[in-house]
């Protein structure tokens, strides 16, 4: 139905924003949070999907189990490897944009997998989007270079910088380095998987039909006892959040890091669920470019939100990001057929 995709665009943007003010709440409180967070989320959507989807294993699957477990270790695999990304000095703007270049890495495995053919357009689109990410994600990792930690202070008379002091801070700023590469990496890695899992998922539904409630039930449900080996580093974490600042209602006391994780979660389902619907209703690509702007509204939010520093080049990649919109869309080409500056042309391949 045609409500179905702005409905579930407005659940995207919604769910997704909101949920990254929470995110960023909890990691300036604990950086290796990740794990706890992503399980929560997991159990939330799969408590939720067992009651009024499943309805307590009654309802027979229409997508055999096995094949949703294939898209499991997709899933599994991009949440645990973007999560231990956070462990490598990766600051959280930057997460956020690296993980939205994912248009490049959907359209070539399309390309290469599925035999699919785009317009010059979205050739164009994609390519300004990723370059607008790019100059976004360098700009924020050039923040990097003004958070080197110094090991004694510069307006204190009674310190005095010595040979040692100063090998000590290049040691510190090429282990900060080394390790911003490793996850980077990382989110590359991750990046393409999840290019893959879209491609996976596409074929999936146009064999078995679209069942979004379903497929988004069975993704969360079934790594759940894969966090078993996650289990040492969770228990970690629950104690550390039982220590947090409390929230007191009236006589009612809970630690702010449990409420963050419970809004976290909450927003997380209606951002997945928008998520899954756009999936069985729209075409990985077009999916990865909707999810791809939300993720630069979300850090543009948070950048405001948190006061984080936005510069100049962060503006001329969000302008960059907005103009690729255009071009992939086709916007641009419409408006130009109807004032009759260039001639309808026939499309390609429709994807």
């Amino acid at each position: 139905m045609e409500w179905k995709i702005p409905v579930a665009i407005a659940l995207v943007f919604f769910g997704c924003c909101s949920n990254v003010v929470f995110l960023e709440l909890i990691i300036k409180f604990d950086t290796g949070a990740g794990n706890i967070i992503t399980f929560f989320q997991f159990l939330v959507i799969a408590v939720e999907g067992l009651i009024f989807e499943s309805r307590f294993f009654t309802k027979k699957p229409v997508i055999p189990v096995k094949n949703y477990l294939y898209m499991v270790c997709f899933f599994f695999t991009v949440s645990v490897v973007n999560n231990y990304a956070l462990h490598f000095k990766i600051p959280l703007p930057l997460h956020m944009i690296f993980r939205s270049g994912s248009l490049i890495a959907n359209m070539v495995l399309g390309i290469l997998y599925l035999n699919k053919k785009y317009t010059a357009s979205k050739y164009i689109g994609v390519f300004m989007v990723t370059i607008g990410i790019t100059m976004a994600t360098m700009a924020s990792a050039g923040e990097l270079d003004k958070e080197v930690i110094q090991p004694y202070d510069e307006d204190d008379d009674l310190t005095v910088e010595t040979e040692d002091d100063t090998e000590w801070v290049e040691e510190s700023s090429l282990t900060d380095y080394m390790y911003l590469c490793i996850g980077i990496l990382m989110l590359l890695f991750a990046l393409f998987v999840s290019a893959a899992m879209g491609i996976y998922q596409e074929m999936l539904y146009s064999e078995h039909g679209k069942h979004p409630k379903e497929a988004m039930f069975y993704s969360h449900a079934l790594p759940l006892p894969w966090f078993l080996a996650l289990a040492p580093d969770l228990l970690k974490r629950v104690s550390m959040f039982n220590s947090s600042e409390p929230f007191i209602f009236g006589i009612i006391s809970i630690p702010s890091m449990w409420m963050y994780l419970l809004m976290n979660g909450i927003t997380q389902y209606i951002c997945i669920t928008g998520v899954f619907t756009l999936t069985t209703e729209c075409p990985s690509l077009v999916v990865t470019l909707i999810i791809t702007l939300r993720k630069f509204f979300s850090l543009i939010f948070s950048i405001l939100y948190f006061r984080n520093s936005f510069t100049f080049t962060h503006w001329c990649g969000t302008m960059l990001v907005f103009s690729g919109t255009l071009f992939f869309t086709g916007v641009l080409n419409t408006i130009a057929e109807r004032v009759g500056i260039i001639k309808p042309v026939k499309q390609v391949k429709q994807e």
